[in-house]
């Protein structure tokens, strides 16, 4: 193995979770992350060969997330579930601010009806996790330092 890297990656540029419902999906994303998508092809989902075309994002949207993009694509058959032991992801991480950001966003979760787990301070890690599952399963968390 050589010390020198195959790329010189700075950051992370985007996610896409595939999706089985992109109304839905969109829904649900938009409402956890407060923004509207920065491009967006769901209105186009059931047209003849939009879950084909990279460049209308095969019927999905992105929102913007920081400096990152988090894409949506609607490719999954109705009924699939998402599996975290499965190679690929095993979950999606969005930091908060702060351990209050945390625990608020837990409050708006609740009042919101989303069902979630509880606020878990990671012993010698600095960090704060709360989890919880999109519309298709995908394990999402919360994180905050602490």
């Amino acid at each position: 193995m050589t010390d020198t890297p195959l790329a010189r990656p700075q950051a992370i540029h985007h996610v896409r979770l595939t999706v089985t419902d992109i109304a839905r999906s969109r829904a649900f994303y938009r409402s956890l992350l407060g923004v509207d998508p920065a491009f967006d092809f769901s209105d186009q989902v059931d047209e003849p060969g939009v879950r084909e075309d990279p460049a209308r994002l095969f019927g999905g949207c992105v929102f913007p997330l920081g400096d990152q993009l988090v894409g949506l694509r609607p490719v999954a058959a109705t009924g699939d579930v998402f599996e975290s032991t499965r190679v690929g992801l095993d979950h999606l991480s969005l930091a908060l601010g702060s351990l209050a950001d945390l625990r608020a966003a837990a409050a708006r979760l609740d009042e919101a009806g989303v069902v979630h787990g509880q606020v878990h301070e990671l012993d010698g890690m600095g960090l704060a996790v709360l989890s919880l599952q999109d519309p298709d399963d995908i394990n999402l968390e919360l994180s905050a330092p602490v």
